[in-house]
């Protein structure tokens, strides 16, 4: 699913795992959407993700989660 964002971007859902989730992906975690600040890679393929909120969430290698990404017009 793509919607248009302002500035001519577009939003996409994507499913996306600890090797492939990335800056700025917006996750909802208990019905609140976190924006992704930083990453730290952990053990055995996990993430460390940090949120804008300064909150953490350590996901493993095989942990899928959908998030929403903004996808710039070229």
């Amino acid at each position: 699913m793509r919607a248009p964002a302002p500035g001519g971007a577009l939003v996409s859902s994507v499913e996306v795992t600890a090797a492939t989730v990335q800056r700025g992906d917006i996750i909802e975690l208990g019905g609140q959407a976190c924006r992704v600040n930083d990453l730290f890679q952990l053990p055995q393929g996990a993430k460390q993700l940090v949120f804008e909120s300064g909150e953490l969430l350590a996901i493993h290698a095989r942990t899928r989660l959908i998030a929403l990404r903004l996808l710039r017009r070229r």
